[in-house]
């Protein structure tokens, strides 16, 4: 009796495939195009920052939530991945853990530099609001 053996495959994170993956890809460039051409015809008029445009007060504090969001949920899916597999590494042979924290560092610094840019950007509104 013969048995056939199916593949495995990893599909990653959400389960999807590759197909799944290029889609949300996809439309994530696309959203970031558009969030860019606005802030592009906000940042146009900040030249005439006493009119207090409610829409370049609008796109300053939404550039500043997808600043810290997209960057926020990067580093925590990141994190989560890192931290797993530390763990396990570290059930096999503990004397590497200590190695694997520099990674932890970095994917940190992607949370805090997303952050100092959010800072940034939200010391743009006063500018704006007269």
């Amino acid at each position: 009796m013969t048995q056939t053996v199916k593949p495995l495959t990893k599909t990653g994170i959400g389960g999807g495939g590759l197909e799944t993956k290029l889609k949300i890809l996809i439309l994530a460039v696309i959203l970031a195009f558009f969030v860019g051409v606005n802030a592009t015809f906000t940042f146009a008029n900040a030249a005439e920052p006493d009119e207090g445009d409610p829409q370049a007060l609008g796109m300053i504090a939404l550039g500043a939530a997808i600043a810290i969001a997209i960057p926020g949920i990067g580093a925590a899916f990141s994190l989560g991945m890192a931290t797993s597999a530390i763990a396990a590494a570290g059930a096999e042979r503990p004397e590497i853990i200590g190695r694997f924290f520099i990674f932890i560092v970095f994917i940190e610094a992607i949370a805090i530099y997303a952050l100092i840019v959010a800072i940034f950007i939200i010391t743009m509104l006063p500018a704006y609001l007269g």
